[in-house]
């Protein structure tokens, strides 16, 4: 489906308002991952800690990173609302350096319980920058290169992740030196990252009378409570964190599962986290792609289930793999069955960056300004609590005796459930993913003069009515949800009429035939404009029978009667009559498809109608007028 042009997201790294910001979270997350993989292959491979089991040193390293983000993101929120976030950037980057320095001293010393606190400091630094990280992006980036920036910045971020634990894990493997080695790579990246953010351009405060609330209990709660206000962006939420909760069970099991089930060295693990790194940075990026410049959601469901048939793979590639002793990464990777498993991690991963960049990119859209660092603070806090229970559940799936690849069948099933009921309770994620497939696979759509669709407030939408996906076409033309008044009869189909019901569609029938039912979905549509959503009615009052443009109908004034303000968006869709969703021969939907798939179907929106220019005959004609447009 075609846009209007925009910028391509790689042109953002030669811009100030994004580039010193990328190469300071980009610096930020590889030394944290440096540092992390590094004390985790200590442990785990050159110290025996009586009380720290190698295959519970993963566990309990994400375990104290994730803790500060529970205790102070709604503090951490505040912060980012009320001051410049370039000012608070700086701050962040300047305590990484100290923290550095204690980790420096704990690697040299071999002291672990302060390797440790360096781990919990390292969280309070990514709990600070978290909130700032994404409000920042919607104060210089414009809605169309929301998807791009956030691709950019979550490939950047696993690209970080790539190189750190890359890095970490070169460093610490070389003999006798390993230690002072991390440590200085440590330490460097810290300053590296304090003197690029020096360069971030200002963003001034979107709250500065905020009065900050240092209870980090009370604020939480509150955050929490701010985020449910926004219903569509706290489900986001929850998504996001559910996806938190999935990576984190293979992301501290890497060294544990390099070792045990793939008889691997600490090359191996590297490569474990390089390879899953990567097919997150390659799915990050191509969500810009594939959206074309809007904040895609029909991604999610595909990022889902491509995350289950991964994960459960994996589990069927990691099983029978012979202990032949320890393997360098050469004689891991002349193992024919070992590829399998790097191609389910890949794959996995790819579909894990396709699934979260659109829900990014859909709370930040979708907050408001005032509130987003607070709302993004209040996905910290989820997100930490779903990676803690993560942990949790891992650790007690150990102790219960499953093996590592046990667990990742089970968090790969979990998966599937998990987000079925996300998309059963936030419908448009379905939808939109309907409409994905349909303008991609079936169709070839192009779209024309989707910026005169408002970003906000109530608005009409009137389009000449040819078939039966006509809603889910111009949904994916929508960057916002649409609610559709559709006749009664369409309900009647087993799938579309449940597809309908589920986006909550309004049904209307004839005022002869049905009058209860015809007021009631006036009274439904009222309410919809008055919570300044998005509506869209047909006002030929069904599909056309023979391709042409029927006479519209006054249903459209009727609606709104005193609510002369509200601005009437025309649209037509171009090329559908003769498909099979259409009534070319009869019944729709009665006969085997006529046409091959990627046919080419348009969709031209006009500029809004309003006031006096408003009547039956205006508005038909202005569509009319559209459908004739090349």
């Amino acid at each position: 489906m075609s846009q209007n042009g925009h910028g391509n997201q790689f042109a953002l790294m030669g811009q100030r308002r994004f580039a010193p910001f990328f190469w300071t979270q980009f610096l930020g997350a590889g030394n944290d991952n440096l540092f992390k993989f590094a004390f985790t292959v200590m442990v785990t491979y050159q110290l025996e800690v009586s009380w720290l089991k190698p295959e519970q040193a993963g566990l309990m390293i994400g375990a104290l990173f994730i803790l500060p983000f529970v205790l102070f993101s709604a503090t951490s929120g505040q912060l980012a609302d009320k001051y410049d976030k370039a000012r608070v950037m700086r701050l962040v980057k300047s305590l990484e350096i100290l923290i550095m320095a204690l980790a420096a001293w704990g690697f040299m010393s071999a002291n672990v319980p302060a390797l440790l606190a360096s781990v919990f400091g390292m969280g309070l630094h990514s709990t600070l920058f978290g909130p700032v990280k994404y409000a920042y992006l919607p104060a210089h980036l414009d809605e169309h290169e929301l998807t791009g920036g956030n691709g950019m910045v979550e490939m950047g971020t696993f690209v970080s992740i790539l190189l750190g634990n890359v890095a970490g894990g070169i460093l610490i493997a070389i003999p006798g030196e390993g230690p002072r080695y991390a440590a200085l790579g440590c330490l460097a990246m810290a300053a590296l990252g304090r003197l690029v953010a020096q360069f971030i351009p200002a963003t001034p405060s979107t709250d500065s009378a905020l009065r900050i609330n240092w209870n980090p209990i009370t604020e939480t709660w509150d955050n929490l409570k701010l985020a449910h206000r926004y219903l569509a962006v706290f489900r986001s939420l929850l998504g996001i964190s559910w996806m938190w909760f999935f990576g984190a069970v293979f992301l501290a099991n890497f060294p544990a599962f390099a070792k045990q089930v793939l008889h691997g060295d600490e090359h191996v693990a590297s490569l474990l986290l390089v390879v899953f790194s990567a097919g997150i940075g390659i799915g990050s990026l191509m969500c810009e792609k594939l959206s074309r410049g809007q904040v895609e959601i029909g991604l999610v469901p595909l990022g889902a289930i491509g995350m289950s048939v991964f994960a459960v793979d994996l589990y069927f590639a990691s099983r029978g793999l012979g202990d032949t002793g320890v393997k360098t990464i050469s004689e891991f990777m002349a193992v024919h069955a070992h590829w399998r498993v790097l191609a389910d991690l890949a794959l996995l991963a790819f579909f894990a960056g396709l699934y979260s960049v659109p829900m990014y990119a859909l709370i930040q859209l979708r907050a408001p300004g005032t509130h987003r660092a607070r709302i993004i603070a209040a996905n910290n806090i989820l997100n930490a609590l779903f990676m803690i229970a993560s942990s949790l559940m891992a650790w007690a799936l150990l102790a219960a005796h499953f093996t590592i690849p046990e667990i990742f069948l089970t968090v790969g099933l979990l998966n599937l459930l998990v987000a079925g009921y996300i998309f059963l309770i936030v419908p448009e994620y379905l939808m939109r993913f309907l409409a994905f497939v349909l303008t991609r696979v079936v169709y070839v759509m192009r779209v024309r003069g989707a910026e005169n669709i408002p970003n906000k407030g109530a608005a009409v939408l009137i389009c000449n009515h040819v078939s039966f996906i006509d809603p889910v076409l111009m949904m994916a033309a929508s960057p916002r949800p649409i609610r559709f008044i559709m006749d009664h009869q369409i309900f009647r189909s087993p799938v579309l009429g449940w597809l309908f019901r589920l986006v909550k569609a309004i049904p209307i029938a004839p005022q002869k035939e049905d009058p209860r039912t015809y007021e009631a979905a006036f009274e439904q549509a009222r309410a919809v404009l008055d919570d300044d959503e998005l509506l869209c009615i047909f006002p030929e009052g069904g599909i056309t029978r023979d391709g042409s443009l029927q006479p519209f109908k006054g249903g459209v004034m009727k609606l709104l009667e005193g609510r002369e303000h509200v601005p009437v968006v025309p649209m037509a869709l171009q090329n559908l009559w003769g498909s099979y969703f259409s009534r070319v021969e009869g019944a729709a939907m009665s006969r085997p498809f006529r046409r091959g798939l990627r046919n080419e179907v348009g969709l031209q929106v006009g500029t809004p109608l309003a006031g006096p220019e408003l009547s039956p005959q205006t508005m038909q004609d202005r569509v009319a007028g559209l459908l004739a447009r090349a």
